[in-house]
């Protein structure tokens, strides 16, 4: 009967399925033409249709639609937003007449400065103290004594967040605070989180803490908010103190992976007027999540004068799909582009763009030692074959690559000339660059320089060297699984 079957209608079947995954390709190759991805996205999308059109159409209903030109998630809290705006405003007047820093004070600092400025609305502040948090122990031991400190609202909000022991210990925290009326907000990246119990997020209901998700995906496969996370650590307490960084919730922060090894991270704490702009970002997200408006600037609940500092001088800003420009690539291309001396990298992924590569590889072969610290042993393996697609013509501009052996790395760092540094969420990857939610502190302090310079020196003694001659060895079917990723590597 099947027989029969194919052999009247088999050639009409084929007919139609050719015609109408070939409109599919035409119609789904002119929307992503007509959003002017990034030439690299539209091949490597064009690729997966013509080699799975059906699937492909599916995948890119799924992540690959342009959330920055339809806005859906654009939040905007109106009375921050003014005040932000006012702020940079007489901030950008102030470096426009040479009134805000002494000479010795801008040394190379201004443009960057001037920069984040404008692509991102990110004034910069000097009444403040700042610590580096190297270790995933000593780390959350702080956030949780800060917290315990706390009298009038906690604000948090993580990528992911695990019903596990630290979890645990945090949400036990949280909801003692709440039943003595500190008023808790949580925010959790419904992808990222995706494994956290309906318990966990039950009982902090019921004890009064207030926790909402990110994005949530009912649909995920016609849901194209899939793509879009929120991989942002924001921690802000009585809007005095807060904490940003690489450190998610997660008993593997702690320093040890069970499949791994050692977890290396590196967390900031703030203390001044740089967490104000920490809870500014915290108001975006919250009224996106939960439509609930809170108090405005005036608020000195939210927003407390702050004593004078040491002074460091720090600048925290937000980037992220619904922002005019890519404020975190942008920021890492100026960094690197402002280097005189040295560069030093830790991130977990390295797929640069086109430009990040470019300007790493004009630096090196202008002069500038780079130095690179990547994980030995790869969480995510596509990713990681990805970025060892760009190793060799790294090396050839004079750029050093180390793996770090130990464990698994997972800072993101970049540090130039032992002047100026940016710790936060942000990889060095096209993902954190145009996809997800980020937020990252410059820092333009000798001493906190130092001390992100000190570490890396730790983290390259404990990592092996890749050398261009044992690269090139490398087997045929490495060198095609890596040139593979890199070309999927757009849409990872």
């Amino acid at each position: 009967m099947w027989t029969s079957f194919w052999s009247a209608y088999g050639e009409t079947l084929l007919w139609v399925y050719s015609v109408s995954t070939s409109i599919l390709i035409v119609v789904v190759g002119f929307m992503i033409f007509m959003e002017k991805k990034n030439p690299y996205k539209t091949i490597a999308w064009l690729a997966v249709l013509n080699v799975f059109p059906i699937l492909g159409f599916l995948i890119y209903l799924m992540v690959g639609q342009n959330l920055r030109k339809r806005k859906i998630i654009r939040t905007k809290y109106i009375n921050e937003m003014k005040y932000l705006e006012s702020i940079v405003n007489r901030q950008i007047e102030c470096i426009e007449n040479n009134q805000c820093l002494t000479e010795e004070q801008w040394g190379s600092k201004k443009r960057l400065i001037s920069l984040l400025l404008n692509n991102a609305n990110a004034p910069f502040t000097r009444s403040n103290r700042a610590e580096v948090l190297s270790d995933g122990c000593y780390a959350f031991e702080r956030i949780f004594e800060e917290l315990e400190k706390a009298e009038n609202h906690i604000h948090l909000e993580y990528y992911i967040l695990r019903d596990d022991n630290i979890g645990k210990r945090l949400k036990e925290i949280l909801i003692q605070k709440a039943r003595t009326g500190v008023r808790v907000r949580v925010i959790y990246d419904a992808v990222g989180s995706w494994s956290l119990s309906k318990k966990f997020i039950r009982d902090m209901k019921d004890n009064g803490v207030q926790i909402k998700p990110f994005l949530p995906v009912i649909l995920p496969f016609i849901n194209n908010k899939l793509n879009y996370r929120n991989h942002r650590k924001i921690i802000v307490i009585d809007g005095r103190v807060g904490f940003l960084g690489g450190l998610n919730v997660g008993d593997e922060y702690l320093g040890y992976h069970p499949k791994l090894g050692k977890w290396r991270d590196t967390h900031l704490m703030l203390a001044g007027t740089a967490v104000h702009f920490l809870q500014a970002i915290f108001f975006f997200d919250w009224e996106f999540v939960s439509r609930e408006r809170l108090p405005n600037r005036t608020d000195r609940a939210y927003f407390p004068d702050i004593e004078s500092f040491e002074g460091k001088l720090v600048q925290v800003a937000a980037s992220g799909p619904d922002s005019d420009w890519e404020a975190v690539r942008q920021s890492y291309f100026a960094l690197i582009n402002s280097a005189q001396n040295s560069i030093r990298i830790t991130t977990p992924y390295l797929i640069p763009d086109e430009g990040i590569s470019l300007a790493l590889k004009t630096a090196a072969l202008s002069g500038v030692s780079i130095q690179i610290i990547l994980p030995g042993k790869p969480d995510h393996k596509i990713v990681f074959w990805a970025s060892q697609s760009y190793f060799e013509e790294l090396l050839e501009a004079g750029i050093e690559i180390y793996l770090y052996q130990p464990g698994f790395i997972h800072a993101k760092i970049v540090s130039v000339d032992g002047e100026v540094a940016s710790l936060g969420s942000a990889n060095l990857d096209m993902r954190s660059f145009q996809l997800n939610f980020e937020v990252n502190a410059m820092l333009y302090d000798r001493e906190l320089v130092e001390r992100l310079d000190s570490d890396f020196a730790k983290d390259l003694s404990r990592s092996i060297r890749v050398e261009l001659e044992t690269l090139a060895k490398r087997p045929l079917r490495s060198k095609i699984r890596q040139s593979a990723a890199r070309l999927l590597s757009p849409i990872l």
